[in-house]
């Protein structure tokens, strides 16, 4: 049996709880949270995606020790696996002190506020008996599995263009008004695709940005080109500026050189693909890339082997590829990165 401890109880903290409560191997002996209501379970954060954060863990259960401050949770001897649900500049400190003490850890995404701050994370996590991993769930996401495995195998020959888009209302709340904590959309909710395009492809030569800022003070809405020496056409459109009311939009258009995947999250059989003159839905796993993305962890730590499918430095790379991309929107220049 694994006993995990959660820090951090707004939406990312109560979705991930959700994971746990049905998860077999498992049990959760110990949450933290800053805010004593949400430590009660008295009030709970709502999710911006059906299927977040549904309030399946009961946080009132006397078997779960309630921690105002989650460095003392680390110290709990009782728990091996430290799952980081904070604001994104606490993703350093609190990471690597659980590592420093031994134990499993699963973070947010981005890895850290910085590619700075990322690498220190690396290195610690390097060090550490325990395992890390950074929660990239678009990695494990059904429908963006299948598109890695299409493009991985060739199935449908090789890619000519790929599209991504996700873009939102924006959530509210102090930290995602504040760019400096977050980091405004770029690097909280658009790096999702650039996490998944640089899976998809590595990471590129070089990036082209334009966007703006409206809300944090950091970019909020913008587009990518992502240059490959092998694939003609990667963009990416990510924001939180839309009005109340637009809701969360997340799909993809990759066309392969014998087929064109759509994927819409919004389409009661998200996935389509259009091959032989015929567009037909691909069935998927109903479940959440949360739910597999945990369950993936939990199995690594369970055979004592590092994750693979995210690793310490492609996370990293995720974040150096955002800088990128707000440096190149800022400056209305292109951006080289280094390999």
């Amino acid at each position: 049996m694994i006993n995990v401890g959660v820090i951090g109880l707004g939406m990312m903290g109560g979705t991930h709880l959700d994971v746990y409560s049905k998860l077999p191997g498992v049990q959760v002996v110990a949450v933290s949270d800053a805010n004593p209501e949400r430590l009660s379970g008295k009030s709970r954060a709502a999710g911006n995606v059906e299927g977040q954060a549904k309030g399946a863990f009961d946080l009132a259960s006397p078997s779960v020790k309630k921690y105002a401050e989650g460095m003392d949770l680390i110290k709990d001897k009782n728990v091996h696996l430290v799952d980081i649900c904070l604001w994104t500049p606490l993703h350093l400190p609190y990471a690597v002190a659980a590592l420093k003490k031994g134990k499993h850890v699963l973070s947010e995404k981005p890895m850290a506020r910085t590619s700075a701050e990322a690498k220190k994370l690396v290195a610690a996590a390097n060090k550490g008996p325990g395992k890390f991993m950074v929660a990239q769930c678009m990695r494990f996401w059904p429908g963006w599995t299948w598109l890695k495995e299409a493009v991985v195998n060739k199935t449908y020959g090789k890619v000519l263009g790929a599209q991504f888009r996700r873009v939102a209302n924006h959530p509210g709340g102090s930290f995602y008004e504040n760019g400096a904590m977050c980091g405004g959309a770029a690097l909280d909710l658009h790096i999702h695709d650039t996490d998944f395009i640089q899976y998809l492809f590595g990471v590129p030569l070089s990036v082209s940005s334009t966007g703006y800022s409206k809300i944090t003070g950091e970019i909020d809405h913008l587009v990518t080109r992502y240059e490959y020496a092998d694939v003609p056409l990667v963009v990416a459109e990510g924001g939180w500026v839309m009005q109340p009311g637009h809701g969360f939009k997340m799909e993809y258009t990759v066309n392969f050189e014998r087929a064109t995947a759509i994927f819409n999250l919004a389409n009661k059989d998200p996935l389509t693909l259009c091959e032989n003159g015929q567009a037909k839905p691909v069935a998927l796993d109903p479940k959440m890339g949360y739910e597999l993305e945990i369950a993936y962890f939990v199995d690594c730590i369970n055979r004592g082997v590092k994750p693979s499918i995210v690793t310490p430095e492609s996370a990293l790379d995720s974040v150096r590829i955002v800088e990128a991309e707000v440096k190149s929107a800022l400056t209305k220049k292109p951006v080289k990165l280094k390999a």
